[in-house]
Order: structure tokens, then sequence, then C-alpha cells
């Protein structure tokens, strides 16, 4: 007799989202940490080893939770009724909490080499951890960073939804997680500037928690001293809503079939 699938409930859930988001943030700001503070790599570098890590997060937490490593993602799905209100708020959390953990391993372990870069821990390094308006350098106000965290966030739920939609020819042989990781990189490499393409409330809320509490007294403030922690955060939220909506609307709707199983949702609810 086959042993019958065990249902992991919303704590193995909550257990999947918390490492897959720790994995993609450990390579995330990881890399950017190694860039900023030791001085090997550049942008591409950094573009890349994000995509690698939500492919890696993605292959984590697939199976359990559906891998959805983002507030953004489970807003959007919970919005067009593809994924249950009730579980927004606790993948949420363990969203924000794998960033928060994976965030304060990076600070420990380049604790060191940061220190000796930006001795007083200030907006020179706060980009290893959180996201700034024109990358800290560039002239991009609050407005422009929320506009660019709306439109780079509904390319990202866009795509994602397209690239896991059955009924769409998705990718064969469970290599969505490496395709949605491309995505990633390509809005790296195209839309980088204006916001560090944050796209996730978790990914930015998460690291900057982690640095504040580490010595980063500026950590919610932008290089300007305007209060800018929201805008990765609210930004994605809308987008995230808007790229769904697009998707559905544009092409989902058109697609002939069944209703194939949800994108993002846990395999044992696919059903």
């Amino acid at each position: 007799m086959a042993e019958r699938s065990r249902h992991p409930g919303i704590v193995g859930e909550m257990a999947a989202e918390f490492a897959g988001t720790m994995i993609l943030i450990l390579f995330g700001v990881g890399v950017v940490a190694q860039v900023v503070a030791g001085g090997l790599g550049d942008h591409d570098s950094i573009a890349w080893a994000w995509g690698l890590g939500v492919t890696l997060g993605v292959y984590v937490a697939a199976r359990v939770s559906g891998a959805h490593l983002n507030p953004a993602v489970s807003v959007a799905l919970a919005v067009f009724r593809d994924f249950p209100w009730r579980k927004v708020a606790p993948y949420a959390l363990a969203q924000t909490a794998g960033a928060f953990v994976a965030a304060l391993l990076v600070r420990w372990n380049y604790g060191e080499v940061l220190a000796a870069v930006d001795p007083g821990h200030t907006i020179k390094t706060q980009g290893v951890f959180s996201t700034l308006p024109g990358n800290g350098t560039l002239p991009v106000g609050t407005m422009g960073a929320l506009r660019d965290q709306i439109i780079g966030t509904a390319i990202l739920l866009f795509l994602i939804l397209a690239l896991t939609d059955l009924r769409n020819g998705p990718p064969a042989a469970n290599l969505a997680p490496v395709v949605i990781g491309l995505v990633v990189v390509a809005i790296g490499f195209a839309w980088g500037t204006d916001a560090g393409y944050a796209i996730n409330p978790a990914r930015d809320f998460g690291p900057r928690l982690a640095s504040f509490l580490t010595g980063y007294e500026g950590a919610w403030r932008d290089q300007h001293g305007e209060l800018y922690f929201w805008v990765p955060v609210v930004g994605p939220l809308v987008g995230g809503v808007l790229g769904a909506g697009l998707y559905k609307t544009m092409v989902g709707r058109f697609l002939p079939g069944v209703r194939a199983p949800v994108p993002g949702r846990p395999e044992h609810e696919a059903a």
C-alpha cells in the first residue's frame, strides 16, 4: 500500500517559506557585502547571485509551501483568489523572519570587513542590507523609487504567473525555478538603477531591521534623510497585484483547457 502524503500544515509551510527566503537572502545580501565591503565582483555578480538565490530558495520550499518567498507574491495570489487570505500574514511573517535571520548571518560573517570599510556603519554600506533610491548616488527621489518598485514587481508577477500556469506551456522537467531565477537576473540588469530592485517587501524589511539592530542607526532613511523604508514595502505590494492582474486579463483568461493547479499554491492544495 502506497504511503499517504502527509499534509505539512501551516507550521510546515511557514518553515519552508522561512528556509527558502533565508537561502535567497544568504546569497543576495552576501554577494552585495562581498562587492561593497570586500571589493570583489561588480553589478553583474550581484544580479547573478540574486537570481541564483531565488532559484535555490524556490527549490528548497516549492513542494511544501509553493515557494512564494515574497509577500508581494502571497498578496497578489490572494487578491485573485488563488491563495487563501488566512495564510498571507503567516507566510509574510515567515518570509520576513527568514530574511532577517539571513541578514544577521551576513552581518556577523562580514563584520570585520564592514567595520574596516565603514567604521561608523553609515549610508556608505547600508546598501549591503537594504535598498536606496538611485542606489544611494543617482538623482532619484522617493516617488521615482516608488514608481520603479511598482513597475519592477509588476514585471516579476506577470512573468511568474506566465511561467507557472500549466495551461501556458511552462518550463518542463521542474525547470521553472531556474527560469524564474533568470527573470530576477534580467530585472537586475534592466531595472536596478532607480531603486536597487528590491521587488520584495521581506527582502528589504528583514535585512533593514537586522542592520538597524546591529549598528546602522540610519537604516530607515535614505541618503537624503527621508523616511524611506516603506517604499520597497508598499511599491512591491501594489506592483504585484498590478502584474498578476495584467497577466490574468491579457493572457490567462484566453488560455484553453481545464483550470490548472494554481501557481504558487502548495502541491498538497493544488487539486
